[in-house]
Formats: structure tokens, sequence, C-alpha cells
């Protein structure tokens, strides 16, 4: 849902009918039911605002949602899926919590995870180059229990092997594959506007699940068959061969009114 709003009104000031966002995920095969209960827990959650027009519901972004889209935006078109400019830094993380913090503890590893860090012994999590984490520990109010450093690797240090001890790299390869076997096919199929429409929304929803949960780590350090790099190509070509169509599509099905402030 994130995925289908950011594109259609990131930076636009502009809301969403919520018949037009049934019709768009009827699409992809998403019951409407299931779509009213999404846009509603969204909205809930801080996600989306609602505003109403006359008889008809519209959906726009929060503040909230507006961040999490444009880290998503950064993580697609600038950072990429593969880190070939790596400086040798490592950030590291060690915290000790009470033994009875076991959510704190479950929540802190699960943040830490999806900020691409990986556990190199249990209470000290590593991640590539320099990452901030003041707003991670902040959140969790777990400031005075975390220690954070930033570090280089002793020249005799196995790097290669150290990553391949602390991440789940057959894991993250798989989904790159899955996703190169899933979309290569669309890099020579001719769709029409309204399938490019809903293949597109698959597409973009498919290629952030997949890289963020990427911790990229550096190419050099990684099997020379490493296949982030052809998926990413793989993601672009179908990207750019949709998105004329999907945009002549999204023109004639999706009704948007602008904000009310």
């Amino acid at each position: 849902m994130l995925t289908f709003l950011g594109d259609q009104v990131l930076g636009r000031d502009v809301c969403v009918y919520s018949g037009s966002v049934i019709d768009v995920f009827a699409r992809v095969g998403v019951g409407e039911q299931a779509t009213r209960s999404t846009l509603t827990r969204m909205v809930n959650r801080g996600l989306l605002r609602r505003q109403r027009e006359g008889r008809r519901m519209y959906f726009g972004l929060t503040e909230h949602s507006e961040a999490v889209l444009r880290d998503g935006e950064r993580r697609i078109w600038q950072t990429g899926a593969v880190n070939r400019h790596w400086d040798g830094t490592w950030t590291l993380l060690g915290f000790s919590l009470p033994e009875s913090w076991q959510r704190q503890r479950h929540d802190l590893r699960s943040k830490l995870t999806w900020s691409g860090f990986g556990p190199l012994f249990s209470g000290l999590w590593i991640a590539p180059g320099e990452v901030d984490v003041a707003d991670l520990v902040g959140e969790l109010g777990l400031s005075a229990h975390v220690k954070v450093f930033r570090a280089h690797a002793d020249a005799g240090m196995d790097i290669g092997a150290m990553i391949e001890e602390t991440w789940e790299l057959p894991e993250l390869a798989d989904r790159y594959e899955s996703f190169v076997r899933r979309w290569q096919p669309w890099e020579t199929r001719a769709p029409q506007a309204d399938e490019a429409l809903a293949q597109r929304l698959l597409l973009q929803a498919e290629w952030l699940r997949v890289i963020r949960r990427d911790p990229r780590l550096p190419v050099k350090h990684l099997p020379d068959d490493w296949p982030a790099e052809q998926a990413e190509k793989t993601f672009r070509g179908v990207h750019e061969r949709l998105t004329p169509l999907a945009r002549e599509a999204a023109r004639r099905a999706i009704e948007v009114v602008a904000v009310n402030e």
C-alpha cells in the first residue's frame, strides 16, 4: 500500500480516492475487504490520513509515511543493491539488557537486522559503513544500555569468513535469484497499459522487500557470482519498460484531490 501511494502521491500534495485504490489492488489479486482493512489499519498507525469529499473518502500520506517512502527511494535509486564503495569502516553496537527484558531484546534485534546489522556475538552487532543508530536506540528507550563504535578490521582479519558467519548469505542470494527468475521475462514482454500498472506496483514492492533486507555488504568480500547486480539490472530494465504504460493507465484509473490543510 505504501509503495502504491508513494508512487501516486509522494511530492504531489494530493489524496487518492478509496475506490481507485480498491480497483488497482483488485488487479493484483487483493480483495476489496482486505484493501479496506489495510487502509484502516494504516490510518490507525499514523501512516495514512483520511480526507472526506462529499460521500467519498480519500487517503494521503502523513509525515511518518513520507519519511518511510523517502528512505525507500534512497535505497532504490541512490544507494542501490551493490556496495562497491565501502571504505573499510564498520559500525559496532554492543548492548547489555536485563534478563527479564525479553521484549526489548527482541525489538532491538529486529530493528538492528532491519538496519543492516548482523550478530558478531550475542551482545555485539556489526554493520558495514557508518550507520546512525541514535534514533533507533532512542525510540526503544535503550540509550543507557547501548554503546556504539566505529572500527576497522585488523590487517590479518578474514572479512569474507566473518561475513559468512554473521549473515545468512545463501538466504539473501536466493531472494535476489528468485527476483530475477520472476521478473526477467518481463524485460522482453509487451504488456497492455492496465496490466503494466499492476505489474509495476508488484515489481516495486517486491524489489523494496528484497533490498531492505540486504545489509549492503561490501561486494569485494562477497562470492564472485553474487546475484545482486543482475537483480538490480533486471529491476531497472523492467521498471523502465513498464513505467510509460503504467502512468498512462494511472491517469485513467486513479482519481485524486488536493490535500486539505
